[in-house]
């Protein structure tokens, strides 16, 4: 297969076009589909008012999406290959724009102290990491590539059943946000899986590095499923998914590829989790100082 993914970049700029001092610094548009810029300006017709808990669940996913950003930006110029280097790096960027839209749609139910709405650069520039509503799982370092892989491969399964199912929402603009995601999301994970079953088939190193990558990331798949009193009420109203009904799905899908790759579920404890509430492993604080020292020190900037 070929893992070149163009398709959903078609607006890529740098600079505040048109003095619009509403514009992002990273201004990442996925094609014609309902952009961040969209999201921003039904908020302020309010045409699109998120409540509360609809926020910090846009929040919690948004989150998701950039820090697995981050992460897989790291590889570019990285990659084992030229052709792996484009693909991790579109990855990253379809990442980085669900990010801005769950973000952009976050902030409209978190203001700031006069009453407007909080950008999405202000989340991801300026909260501190106990702030963050992460899972673990996305804030793992990149490890050697079968790692990266790994954890590619878990992800890619869990917000594809979790798209797949949030573009039924109730609420509109989680719904639009989801049904152009879970395109994407698709293409994410056949590019995993073609890789698991690569590396697990190669070479007697591929294979024990595709076995110890799985070993690695395995304890933080629980925390992808669990459900606390936010997603009841959500799930409840229609506006969300119980995190815990997916399990069954990916369990069923990860197993089949796994099968094929002639390998096993790991079989490790879970760890503690709890990224949810803001309690992260040592990972995220790095990926923040590098991440938000640029807007920290020259606030308000624009390129």
């Amino acid at each position: 297969m070929s893992s070149t993914h163009t398709e959903g970049h078609g607006d890529i700029s740098t600079g505040v076009a048109g003095g619009d001092s509403n514009a992002s610094a990273t201004r990442i548009t996925p094609g014609n589909a309902l952009r961040p810029e969209d999201i921003a300006l039904e908020v302020k017709t309010g045409l699109a008012k998120p409540t509360e808990d609809i926020a910090e669940y846009a929040l919690r996913l948004g989150d998701d999406a950039l820090i697995l950003a981050q992460r897989l930006g790291h590889w570019i110029s990285r990659a084992p290959e030229l052709e792996e280097d484009i693909a991790l790096g579109n990855i990253a960027l379809d990442q980085l724009g669900h990010a801005r839209s769950f973000l952009t749609y976050a902030g409209a139910g978190m203001p700031n102290e006069d009453g407007t709405a909080r950008s999405e650069d202000d989340l991801a520039y300026f909260r501190r990491e106990h702030e963050f509503r992460s899972v673990q799982l996305f804030e793992q370092p990149n490890g050697d590539f079968a790692e990266t892989i790994a954890r590619q491969f878990v992800v890619s399964y869990y917000q594809y059943e979790l798209y797949r199912r949030l573009t039924e929402s109730t609420d509109a603009t989680l719904a639009a946000i989801a049904a152009k995601a879970v395109k994407e999301v698709d293409y994410h994970r056949d590019h995993s899986t073609q890789w698991v079953l690569r590396l697990a088939g190669g070479t007697e190193e591929s294979r024990t590095r595709m076995i110890h990558g799985l070993r690695t990331m395995w304890p933080y798949v629980n925390e992808l499923f669990q459900d606390d009193e936010l997603t009841q009420r959500l799930t409840e109203a229609g506006a969300a998914v119980a995190p815990s009904s997916l399990r069954e799905d990916f369990d069923r899908l990860i197993a089949g590829v796994l099968n094929e790759a002639d390998l096993e579920v790991p079989d490790v404890p879970a760890a503690p989790g709890g990224g949810r509430y803001g309690k992260h492993s040592e990972h995220l604080g790095y990926i923040l100082a590098e991440m938000q020292v640029l807007a920290r020190e020259h606030p308000g900037a624009s390129w």
